[in-house]
């Protein structure tokens, strides 16, 4: 068949006005989509309008031109900021895992910045009635899976703000894996730390004020007195990079929003004797430990799981796990995100993982046992089932979880 120059050139034109087409819808988004934030800023601060303001954060806590919410509400005459709550990380992110900055003043503002990091009940109420502050506000950009801290730092502050009567406002960002349905096991309460303190499944996809609201009607004893500051022209279907916000890292080892799309599923690997690819450029997208070699990118390839490919890889962690030792594994390569199901993906992963390396074992702790929620995935794999059965396993649990869920939603 040949193609006229007339109709070539016909073809062409209708290809770009396509590509300009798309690109101008892309760009109405990101005109439409505010932030929290931005919403609360629009409407000249009137929500903390009188009050003495302590806001929780961290260095996601910005605007689209990438200034600090807390510099630019000490700025601002119409908010009386009094102090900052600093999470797992700390406020400006300078602490690694398992760690925090303490207390201090910061140097750019003056205010006092304290430490909320492994502090909840009592003891974080009565840091907050030390502050002054009556009224807390909560802003920083989650990921979407339940044992990502900040989500449990966002209830713990709840919890904390009832017993110290304090009002609690939430101001929303995207989840950046969208919000378009939860996926994996759900928490057995006998399970609940610091990585999940309630029943709630392992990929969310919630946003952090439809968390506060599930948190204030499904769990905490007493609700604390709640108000969200929604988003506007957020949609649940698309991805963080939609929106033309600035990823700013949420902690030091979720360099990218890529990061995020795969953590659900492989952070798992914490729980196991393998490196989760901490002390490299692509954490949680590098897996791998000693003795591994190429037959286990084979073993997940053969399984043809929607949306990934699986690339022998071999690498040398700068910390963590295997610290200095080149290792082999995986990098996991998502090429359609929309496909991409991260949890049963892990889930698979830590099945060739075990069939084809004789070293595999659990953290001596069955640390694995607080990332699913329960001993049902451990020892389910130990038994030798496969990811499609362990993934069955919770279909009850998750069914139930979604109908709960539903209720708390804010965008369509």
């Amino acid at each position: 068949m040949r193609l006229s120059r007339r109709a070539l050139l016909a073809a062409t034109t209708a290809a770009a006005s396509l590509t300009t087409a798309s690109q101008a819808s892309a760009a109405e988004r990101r005109r439409h989509l505010r932030t929290g934030f931005e919403n609360l800023a629009a409407n000249a601060y009137a929500q903390l309008g009188g009050r003495r303001v302590g806001i929780v954060t961290n260095p996601t806590g910005v605007t689209r031109d990438a200034r600090h919410i807390v510099d630019v509400m000490h700025a601002d005459e119409r908010v009386n900021l009094v102090a900052v709550f600093g999470p797992e990380h700390g406020f400006r992110g300078t602490a690694q895992a398992g760690g925090s900055e303490g207390r201090y003043d910061d140097p750019a503002t003056g205010l006092p910045v304290y430490d909320t990091y492994l502090k909840s009940g009592r003891p974080l109420a009565d840091i907050f009635t030390a502050s002054g502050v009556d009224t807390i506000v909560f802003d920083i950009q989650d990921v979407g899976a339940r044992f990502y801290t900040y989500i449990w730092t966002l209830y713990d502050c709840m919890e904390a703000a009832q017993l110290a009567g304090k009002r609690f406002v939430v101001l929303d960002r995207p989840n950046p894996v969208t919000g378009r349905a939860a996926q994996g096991p759900v928490l057995h309460r006998e399970f609940a730390t610091f990585v999940g303190r309630q029943p709630v499944s392992q990929a969310h996809g919630m946003t952090v004020a439809e968390l506060a609201r599930l948190f204030n009607g499904e769990f905490l004893t007493t609700p604390v007195p709640l108000e969200t500051v929604r988003m506007t022209g957020w949609q649940r279907s698309e991805f963080y990079d939609a929106w033309g916000l600035p990823w700013v890292p949420p902690s030091p080892n979720m360099p990218t929003p890529d990061t995020a799309l795969v953590y659900s599923g492989t952070c798992l690997f914490e729980g196991t004797n393998l490196s989760e690819g901490r002390g490299t450029t692509r954490p949680f997208e590098l897996l791998g430990a000693e003795g591994i070699d190429g037959r286990w990118a084979a073993a997940a390839g053969e399984l043809d799981l929607p949306g990934v490919h699986f690339r022998e890889a071999y690498f040398a962690p700068t910390f963590s796990k295997f610290q200095g030792k080149t290792i082999g594994g995986v990098q996991i390569h998502v090429h359609d995100r929309a496909a991409y199901d991260p949890v049963r993906t892990g889930i698979a992963l830590l099945v060739t993982a075990k069939k084809v390396w004789s070293g595999f074992g659990w953290r001596p702790d069955h640390w694995i046992d607080k990332l699913t929620g329960s001993t049902q995935v451990r020892t389910m794999i130990d038994a030798g089932a496969s990811a499609d059965e362990v993934v069955a396993g919770w279909h009850e649990e998750l069914a139930a979880f979604r109908r709960v869920r539903r209720e708390y939603l804010l965008y369509k």
